[in-house]
């Protein structure tokens, strides 16, 4: 992996704010080079589903705070990769975020076996998220709402045993504007235009009554908009985590919402007026033409294999203001792939992570760039199992994919 800047800052609190019931998180920051720095016109961004997750309110922090182990891999990947902008998927919210102070200061604060050095980012930004959220209706026709154990979540605006489980959390080494951040949370599945609303085969008939339809959200976490002002020019980190498309029944609910979930940053990225595309403060409209963004996060599809719906990927891969080369590529993909014998029709390279027996390899994570970016170098962190580095990548069934990009000269601001 390239060489990259270690960062031995020193910093203290300096400012916590919200809005929009958000967080962002600001401390001062010294960097201190080394003879291995990369160019300053160059940004690591990355993605990483880490799994911190529990499945009792309250549960990651009581994990956290005793030491966790998994905690402890995810930090020594980062340190190894060392992101300047990282977007962390299924990590759980709370509103203290004391989840996410207890992540940075005990785990990627400490240098981790198997890590690098301490790693140190001055911003954050986290937010509510839909899932474990009771929407008071019967979403999975079972007659009652709620339920007992697992069947809890199944009333929920998106499936969670808890408020806030498997939430989202952006690090940055750069500052976040949060009062320009938007957040789609809120957004009806209906206002999107032409929404794959699910159908009932066995009578053909609208799976959701009309009362229900009108009330359901899109987004099953939440979509942002979380602009950081690097130091080449100002980045829209585009996020979310669109429900997998699987753990529904022949009416496919699950894949007709992780559709028009990745179809929602396609419409946002889109020219011309969206009238219906409002934020959770009343925003409306999508991204400037001349914006530059990375869309990052777990989409759950695959753009070859997988059960998802044929093409939902590729609403983005073949995106006019996106650009997806070089693919990032691993070995221990390929090694996995092998194993588990499933036949595939994509490069199996370029796989993200291991589902199991059944489901195999599959390229379910992104960090797509916008045309204007240039990438230099890409990758997911995917040792091989001969690698001393296979250890501390077993944390989670996803495994980090990054990015490092550059403005053209003429773009950086």
């Amino acid at each position: 992996m390239p060489g990259r800047l270690l960062r031995r800052p020193l910093f203290w609190l300096a400012l916590a704010s919200a809005a929009l019931a958000v967080g962002c998180v600001r401390l001062n920051v010294h960097r201190a080079p080394t003879a291995t720095a990369v160019t300053p016109a160059t940004v690591r961004i990355a993605t990483y589903n880490t799994s911190l997750y529990d499945n009792t309110s309250g549960g990651l922090i009581r994990r956290l705070e005793v030491g966790d182990e998994n905690a402890r891999s995810i930090a020594a990947v980062l340190q190894r990769v060392r992101p300047d902008i990282v977007r962390l998927n299924e990590f759980d919210y709370d509103e203290q975020q004391r989840a996410a102070e207890l992540f940075q200061r005990r785990y990627l604060e400490v240098a981790q076996p198997g890590g690098g050095e301490a790693l140190r980012y001055p911003y954050r930004f986290l937010a509510p998220v839909n899932t474990g959220v009771p929407s008071g209706l019967d979403l999975d026709r079972s007659g009652s709402v709620g339920g007992d154990g697992r069947t809890l979540g199944d009333d929920a605006w998106g499936y969670g045993l808890h408020p806030g489980q498997y939430g989202m959390l952006v690090l940055s080494q750069y500052p976040i504007d949060l009062r320009d951040v938007r957040t789609f949370q809120l957004l009806r599945w209906s206002a999107l235009p032409g929404a794959r609303q699910p159908i009932d085969p066995a009578t053909g008939e609208p799976w959701y009554a009309p009362q229900t339809w009108s009330q359901l959200r899109l987004s099953s976490k939440s979509h942002w908009d979380v602009p950081i002002r690097t130091p080449n020019g100002r980045l829209h980190l585009l996020a979310a985590h669109p429900t997998p498309p699987v753990f529904d029944g022949p009416e496919d609910r699950n894949g007709a919402r992780n559709f028009d979930e990745i179809r929602l940053w396609k419409e946002y990225l889109d020219p011309g007026p969206a009238p219906w595309l409002c934020d959770d403060t009343g925003r409306c409209g999508g991204l400037p033409a001349d914006a530059s963004f990375v869309i990052a996060g777990d989409y759950n599809a695959d753009p070859d294999d997988g059960d998802g719906v044929r093409g939902a990927i590729a609403q983005l891969l073949a995106h006019p203001r996106v650009i997806d080369e070089p693919i990032p590529r691993s070995a221990g993909a390929v090694e996995r792939a092998a194993e588990r014998r499933i036949e595939r029709h994509g490069d199996v390279a370029t796989h993200t992570g291991d589902f199991g027996t059944s489901s195999g390899t599959l390229r379910l994570d992104y960090v797509l760039p916008s045309s204007d970016l240039r990438v230099q170098d890409a990758g997911v962190f995917w040792p091989p199992s001969t690698s001393r580095d296979a250890a501390i990548a077993k944390a989670s069934d996803h495994h980090l994919v990054w990015l490092d990009v550059q403005w053209p000269a003429s773009n950086t601001r």
